[in-house]
């Protein structure tokens, strides 16, 4: 498994890092955290009333090809850095995210 995702029992956790209020909502990559990588992620929202948690659950699930309803973040919800639990058989997510990972954007050097 990668350092930014795990299987649970419910489905899959995503270690995330969000830029809030930016210019253009999207993957930008993964970002290194203190606690290892992060998947970081874009969104034009406001951390203002959920907005931002909101995008991130949508922008997450429309890239994992998931309804929204099926992703959730569990911790961070006033942080940048976050814990997104995405509901659904680990299996079968497996490769729906292995292929989110080929589909990222390479990291500066």
């Amino acid at each position: 498994m990668n350092g930014w995702w795990r299987a649970e029992p419910r489905g899959v956790a995503l270690r995330v890092k969000v830029q809030p209020r930016a210019r253009r909502a999207g993957l930008l990559g993964l970002a290194p955290g203190v606690d290892g990588p992060r998947l970081k992620l874009a969104v034009t929202e406001a951390p203002e009333d959920g907005r931002a948690n909101r995008a991130v659950c949508a922008a997450l699930a429309r890239a994992l090809g998931m309804p929204q309803s099926s992703v959730e973040v569990a911790q961070g919800h006033t942080s940048r850095e976050k814990l997104v639990l995405v509901a659904g058989d680990p299996e079968a997510l497996a490769p729906r995210i292995q292929a989110l990972i080929q589909a990222l954007p390479e990291a500066p050097a």
